[in-house]
């Protein structure tokens, strides 16, 4: 067996006992490296770590860690309370506030898992109290996240965007982030209309924006207090809010590194308010960066020991482009269903490189339906996204929805890799 073989064959293993040991697949991708690397393409250490994506690293920790300190001063809490104030108690609107919120929390650099978990809970809950399907309202959670999560300054953005740099291949940061966006604005738009959304058109407005006729005079002026407290401008608050919006501008105008930019702010923020910030560091996404960083890490081993090459070539050899290429849309596509998204992204773009330097499809289009293939199957209830809405969802018979999701995630990974290839590939952009 050749060693370009069982190098490919380990990374199964890593994606399989992921899956299905609950184990990191960073900390796997680590062990694998080391071991493919020492015993079968004889590298050293310094070789192995030649792979460590430094800069992503940077990147992760500075992002994550300026929006920990946003969590905990209450400023995320806020932007949730002011958005649901603009919809003035129309319930139908709700879903697209759920979806725009997430998707404005990824596309400024919150991990799309972190953004979900902190949404998720406020959606369902409003599920619950005004019948809205828990599915729909999960999906619009998910697919929000995943809309914005390709913006130029987002995690899964700076992750494509700095693969497609280090390997040379032509790229648009703008193209990467519209295709997820429409793609996510259509797939939310239908599933608004099936399960029921245009129907809350009819229902009751909101109490006020807070509170139910159901509610005792005792709830009501809790929630009320809470609302209150949620809906206040602190100066640590106001600071966030600036350091997020000068994020934005450095990395958009000025373009500076969203790593150093984030964490420089985060140090400014913690420093100013540090009882804000005193648990910050600790929520950090380091399981996110344990998983990047390993993933990428033995994709660097891949290509020294010329697996990338090796497999490219593979694909190449069908001999029908097209075919090769939507062939890679659904493996990310099915993948990335049971297992981590942005390792998946990580994993496969390095891997399409010798397939896509032959220039017989379009580097952007190409690079943009993997990168949507692998992230919008995100609904599935085997995915940290779904598994954190089926968690959140209260009052629901949890089976019953496991298996709406489960379902539903099976159409999206069926459909949605073939109209993105129709749409990004066969048009051969870039």
């Amino acid at each position: 067996m050749s060693a370009e073989l069982i190098s490919i064959l380990v990374l199964v293993v890593v994606f399989v006992i992921a899956t299905t040991r609950s184990i990191n697949m960073g900390a796997l991708a680590f062990a694998a490296a080391f071991g493919v690397g020492e015993l079968v393409a004889d590298l050293d250490a310094d070789k192995i770590f030649a792979g460590f994506p430094g800069d992503l690293f940077v990147v992760l920790v500075g992002v994550t860690y300026l929006f920990a300190i946003a969590r905990s001063n209450g400023t995320t809490n806020w932007l949730v309370h002011a958005s649901i104030r603009l919809v003035r108690g129309r319930v139908v609107l709700i879903p697209w506030v759920m979806f725009v919120l997430t998707g404005a929390l990824t596309a400024i650099g919150a991990v799309s898992p972190a953004a979900v978990a902190i949404v998720a809970p406020i959606a369902l809950s409003f599920a619950a109290r005004y019948a809205i399907s828990p599915l729909l309202m999960g999906a619009m959670v998910v697919h929000g996240a995943q809309g914005g999560g390709f913006s130029p300054i987002s995690i899964y953005g700076t992750i494509v965007n700095g693969i497609v740099e280090r390997e040379n291949l032509p790229g648009s940061a703008i193209t990467l982030f519209l295709a997820s966006l429409v793609v996510n604005i259509v797939i939310a738009g239908v599933v608004f209309v099936l399960f029921g959304g245009l129907k809350l058109a009819k229902t009751d407005a909101l109490a006020g924006g807070s509170g139910t006729a159901a509610e005792g005079p005792d709830d009501a002026d809790e929630t009320h207090a809470t609302d209150a407290a949620a809906a206040r401008l602190t100066p640590a608050r106001i600071a966030t809010l600036a350091a997020l919006v000068a994020l934005v501008v450095a990395v958009l105008a000025f373009d500076l590194d969203a790593g150093l930019t984030s964490i420089t702010l985060a140090v400014l923020l913690a420093a100013c308010w540090p009882e804000d910030s005193r648990n910050a560091v600790s929520q950090i996404a380091w399981s996110t960066v344990l998983l990047i960083c390993g993933v990428l890490t033995y994709v660097g081993v891949l290509d020294q020991m010329g697996t990338i090459d090796w497999a490219g070539e593979g694909v190449s050899d069908i001999g029908v482009p097209l075919l090769s290429a939507v062939l890679l849309c659904y493996i990310g596509a099915l993948v990335s269903a049971f297992a981590s998204s942005v390792g998946i992204v990580g994993a496969l773009i390095p891997l399409a490189v010798p397939f896509l330097a032959q220039g017989e499809i379009g580097a952007v289009g190409m690079v943009a339906a993997l990168a949507v293939s692998a992230t919008v199957v995100d609904v599935s209830p085997f995915s940290t996204n779904g598994a954190l809405v089926l968690a959140a969802a209260p009052g629901v018979d949890r089976e019953r929805f496991f298996r709406q999701l489960m379902v539903y995630g099976g159409i999206v990974v069926a459909v949605v890799p073939a109209v993105v290839w129709l749409a990004l590939v066969v048009p051969d952009w870039g």
